[in-house]
């Protein structure tokens, strides 16, 4: 009987996470489109890691290539992105990082013309039902783990993406009260060091 049961699960699970074919082209095309019509984005977030590991914030996007996350506290960490590199500060070890777009999975999201061609990104799993829209898509240069989006259907928008750190830690960020192309103030994507909860503490 269990024999059953494992073989009825497998098939199901093989249903759900079918690859893409030909009669789901337009679908991507679809997310395609959404992809590069977004101009700006501005969202509350919730992160959360297969190390258990959970955070807070908000996030801003602007096209091509900005982006800032700001977590909230315990996760004393800012993220900013102005278009040529992207800053990671760690507040309380007042460490501060440039990362290269080129290096982070996410950056699909943050591009201005986007092409899921099957070549240099392509479709891995892709999952449709009612209510939302799944897809795996992965790129083509070397270094860069998949990225996974997740999508309402109605409306159709950006809900949630997961993404493998160097660490093999699984991280997924959801988005929650996303705001569509309303304007954000170019500052917001400048970094500027403030002084960190360890430095305030020495200065007293």
């Amino acid at each position: 009987m269990m024999k059953v049961i494992y073989a009825a699960a497998a098939v199901l699970l093989c249903l759900l996470a079918r690859p893409v074919s030909a009669q789901s082209s337009a679908e991507i095309r679809k997310i395609e489109n959404y992809l590069n019509s977004v101009k700006t984005l501005e969202a509350r977030f919730v992160q959360n890691a297969s190390n258990g590991n959970v955070a807070e914030g908000r996030l801003w996007i602007e096209k091509p290539n900005k982006i800032r996350m700001e977590y909230n506290e315990p996760t004393n960490v800012l993220i900013v992105g102005n278009g040529d590199f992207i800053v990671y500060h760690d507040k309380d070890l007042d460490q501060v990082s440039n990362i290269d777009y080129d290096d982070i999975p996410a950056s699909l999201i943050l591009g201005n013309n986007i092409k899921i061609d099957g070549k240099n990104i392509k479709v891995t799993n892709f999952y449709r039902d009612s209510g939302t829209t799944i897809v795996t898509l992965e790129y083509a240069k070397g270094g860069i783990g998949p990225i996974t989006l997740t999508f309402s259907n109605a409306p159709f928008e950006l809900r949630q993406w997961k993404i493998v750190d160097p660490q093999s830690v699984e991280v997924t960020v959801s988005l929650y009260g996303s705001k569509i192309d309303q304007p954000i103030a170019d500052n917001m994507f400048r970094f500027r060091k403030s002084r960190s909860p360890l430095q305030n503490k020495k200065g007293r």
